[in-house]
């Protein structure tokens, strides 16, 4: 579990799946009629919608977008290790993209393959409900391994209006009134200049939202997935206590990457013995600590960038992922009922959650289930061992403390909240459940 607080939270061509206000997941009878106050959309590109974009040295193909011929050269100082090296590049713009309302947050996410000798850079411009633009703002510098570059989100960006936070773009004032009401997304790929090999970005897209302050949220309903457990994998994090610091050190630390391998093994999926041949054969799980180190954010300091572990799973062959917000367990029962285990973020005191045996500023666990009274079945990796990672925990505190926005700390001050942040994994050729009457991914 990651201890540090939570970061702020924290259409041409494009798909989109729009959670809106009170719409109430499609075909769900006796689901919960509680009305949200929250405003959610996901929008992106992939495959051929790509070429609604602006493409300068890049090239659309049925697959998705790679390097043609670039546009020319470009020296990056790696500031991780102060290695300068010298880049060709080309470049993908998307749409401008309405949001559809004033949005506080957006968290973009993709999913693209970097063969060795290439990365790429994922940027944003919003532009403000007043009109004005923001700045283009870096949301992340990315490659599946670490041999080119050190993967890294990029701090003290901002303007008076908003910032970025690690991986999140964030409004700082919601109150002020002026909010995101539309947006543009930058691909910049990058090879060697000595080199052919290109990226390939199958898919990129952003979840815009607005979500109010609220330290407590109206309890849903549910019952489509009640009885169902699914067969994912347990692994604890905590039985790699003091394992790679410079992965960030196991332990507490490591809840996102555990959390994604425990899917990523669910669909069949893991890292090969080569993959893994750098780990201590002495450690137990392997593909643990090699998770770990494939969603390390340099600049972070950590393994919980919520885009780097969906990229990161997205990089084995046949997955695809994205990191979103839901409205309430309803929306994640319609997942389980498909089959698709839900990776949710969540922070809470000991007290909150009866049976963690702990408390939080941030963590990530998987929900696998639900009991036949609609209680909430986690693989939880906060557990001190493999056999011990599965628990049932409340239906009721659990979707208060992954739904709400804030919380009260154990010292009585405030504190933040992950407002409905989930990772979702599948196989491609799933389709995504339903969730609302007028879901498109």
């Amino acid at each position: 579990m990651a201890m540090t607080p939570l970061r702020a939270v924290a259409l041409a061509g494009a798909t989109a799946l729009a959670l809106l206000g009170t719409t109430a997941p499609a075909g769900a009878t006796g689901a919960s009629t509680a009305a949200h106050d929250e405003q959610i959309t996901w929008q992106g590109w992939s495959g051929a919608t790509l070429s609604t974009g602006a493409t300068a040295g890049t090239t659309v193909t049925a697959a998705g977008l790679t390097l043609g011929t670039p546009v020319g050269t470009t020296v990056y100082k790696d500031p991780h290790t102060s290695i300068r090296r010298t880049w060709a590049y080309g470049t993908w713009t998307s749409p401008l993209t309405e949001v559809g309302f004033g949005a506080r947050e957006l968290i973009a996410s993709w999913n693209a393959d970097t063969p060795a000798g290439t990365w790429l850079q994922v940027e944003l411009q919003g532009t403000y409900t007043t009109g004005t633009r923001t700045p283009w703002y870096v949301l992340g510098r990315w490659a599946s391994g670490d041999a080119d570059i050190k993967r890294t989100s990029v701090d003290r960006q901002g303007d008076r209006t908003s910032s970025i936070s690690t991986d999140t773009f964030a409004i700082d004032n919601a109150s002020a009134g002026v909010l995101l009401r539309a947006y543009q997304l930058r691909l910049t790929l990058y090879r060697d200049p000595a080199k052919t090999a290109s990226p390939l970005v199958r898919s990129v897209g952003a979840m815009s939202s607005n979500v109010p302050d609220r330290f407590t949220v109206t309890p849903s309903a549910g019952h489509i997935a009640w009885g169902t457990e699914l067969a994912v994998p347990r692994y604890s994090q905590n039985v790699h206590a003091g394992q790679y610091t410079q992965y960030g050190g196991g332990g507490e630390a490591w809840c996102s990457p555990t959390s994604i391998e425990m899917v990523i093994e669910y669909w069949g999926r893991k890292p090969s013995a080569a993959d893994t041949s750098w780990v201590d054969p002495s450690y137990a799980d392997p593909t643990v600590d090699h998770a770990a180190r494939m969603t390390y954010d340099y600049q972070y300091k950590g393994a919980g960038n919520w885009p780097f572990n969906t990229a990161y799973a997205a990089s084995f062959p046949g997955l695809e992922t994205k990191v979103t917000r839901l409205h309430s367990l309803d929306e994640i029962e319609h997942f389980i009922a498909a089959g698709i285990p839900v990776v949710a973020s969540q922070s809470f005191l000991a007290s909150e959650l009866t049976g963690a045996g702990y408390g939080t500023a941030g963590h990530l666990m998987v929900v696998v289930g639900f009991t036949a009274t609609g209680d909430v079945i986690a693989n939880d990796p906060a557990s001190p061992s493999n056999d011990a990672v599965r628990h049932v925990y409340s239906r009721t505190q659990f979707e208060q403390i992954w739904l709400r926005t804030k919380r009260t700390t154990a010292s009585g001050g405030a504190g933040s909240g992950s407002g409905g942040i989930v990772y979702l994994i599948k196989p491609t050729g799933m389709a995504w459940p339903q969730v609302t009457d007028s879901t498109n991914w």
